[in-house]
């Protein structure tokens, strides 16, 4: 039999055994919309969670200025179909086009520029016609200090373009996310638009290890605690949120307070996303979701905490990422090479009691969970020297790996996940 995963902007063929049990794990069929245009600009017009439902033009009627604030390049929000729509109704409610700011929400990822912000704005239009900038986590000017959590404390610096415009629109994707839940709503809020103080102290070990920061949950989950509250000491904000299938069309979308949209949108998304299996397998094969999530290994990891709960103790983890771009950021080697010098338990040791996590380091953390549950395999275009820091064996040969894996687990049977973290499947006895 021969399955595909996504890998790069296509899919990677692999050939099974003939004579294995094979299990493929994606979401069930998803309703998709015919016009999709039409059906952001219907959103648009009806506010979820607004005590009269009126639509963004009432709403911006007398504003001065708007934010919108969507995610970076490492996410496939579908941008180019509503932007425009958006940005057209706020100019129609009375909102200068020089007053409008569409801001990237980098959290601490790198600024999206030139050929690559284009793509991910996906209109001409849009660049033409009002601002786009990039937040800066690590200049202090640019956000706003409102105080501490008063839950866990947490400092609250959030970029000043937003909080400080009459209008504040957060856009994203909401898809499983394996520390906050899922993703969406107040996360393009904070890490995305949170200055790093912020954003190092709710990503440090405490957080990280808690363990209801995990996948599909936000039940008493520490982060998503933390962004609502956050949420709150802004002053609130709007919301557009779209869920997309495997082929990244749009399934749904919706506008509206940012907390109740978001909810509803996990609503719809979580009978999908979360898929039953009966039992956990010695081998699984998952991919790390494509294009644009597998442009590096840090967000190669999503697949293997995705895929971690269905594992098999001290079974086989093998996953596909194309690692276009490599490894990630310059602190994220740092604590790949700390975690190949020391170990998991050395690792964990020396983060342990930090208020700040040091950048990136939370993705080592969350790798380690994925190690716990047995081998990791790495099919990918990374370099020897590169993939030394993984912490994971590397393999050329993906289907010499998959037949060597089962004969060694003596189980002819394996789980196979193409659309890697955007599905996340669990474990329920029949």
């Amino acid at each position: 039999m021969q399955v595909s995963l996504l890998y790069g902007r296509g899919e990677l063929p692999v050939s099974l055994p003939d004579d294995v049990d094979i299990t493929v794990i994606r979401k069930p069929t998803m309703p998709l919309l015919d016009r999709p245009i039409e059906a952001v600009q219907e959103a648009l017009r009806h506010a979820v969670g607004w005590d009269d439902h009126r639509g963004l033009e009432s709403i911006a009627c007398g504003a001065g200025s708007a934010c919108i604030a969507i995610c970076d390049i490492t996410r496939p929000v579908p941008n180019h179909l509503f932007l425009r729509p958006m940005i057209q109704t706020l100019i129609a409610a009375g909102v200068p086009a020089s007053e409008i700011t569409v801001l990237v929400a980098t959290g601490l990822h790198r600024p999206n520029l030139g050929d690559e912000l284009a793509e991910l704005i996906g209109d001409p239009w849009v660049l033409e016609t009002v601002n786009v900038v990039n937040h800066n986590a690590l200049c202090d000017a640019e956000h706003v200090d409102l105080g501490k959590t008063n839950t866990r404390g947490t400092p609250v610096k959030i970029d000043r373009r937003f909080v400080e415009a009459d209008v504040r629109i957060a856009t994203g994707l909401v898809e499983p996310h394996f520390m906050a839940g899922w993703s969406g709503g107040r996360k393009v809020i904070a890490p995305g638009l949170a200055h790093a103080d912020t954003i190092r102290t709710f990503h440090n070990h405490d957080f990280m290890a808690d363990p209801a920061s995990t996948n599909c949950n936000l039940l008493q989950n520490p982060l998503h605690e933390e962004q609502l509250q956050i949420v709150q000491m802004i002053g609130g904000a709007l919301a557009l949120n779209t869920v997309i299938d495997e082929h990244r069309n749009l399934s749904m979308v919706n506008f509206g307070e940012i907390t109740a949209s978001h909810r509803a949108a996990v609503v719809f998304i979580e009978r999908f996303c979360r898929v039953a299996v009966p039992k956990q397998f010695s081998t699984v094969l998952t991919s790390a979701a494509g294009y644009p999530l597998d442009k590096t290994y840090y967000q190669t990891v999503k697949g293997m905490v995705g895929a971690a709960e269905i594992v098999a103790p001290g079974g086989n983890l093998i996953i596909v990422s194309q690692c276009s771009e490599g490894l990630g950021s310059q602190e994220y080697a740092a604590a790949q090479a700390k975690l190949t010098k020391h170990g998991p338990q050395g690792f964990l040791n020396s983060i342990k009691g930090k208020p700040f996590a040091d950048i990136d380091a939370w993705q080592t953390q969350m790798q380690i969970k994925a190690m716990r549950r047995g081998s990791i395999h790495l099919y990918s275009t990374l370099s020897d020297d590169v993939h030394a820091l993984t912490g994971v064996a590397m393999i050329t040969d993906l289907e010499r790996t998959v037949q060597a894996c089962i004969d060694a687990s003596r189980c002819r049977s394996i789980a196979v996940i193409p659309e890697g973290p955007y599905v996340i499947p669990f474990v329920r006895s029949v």
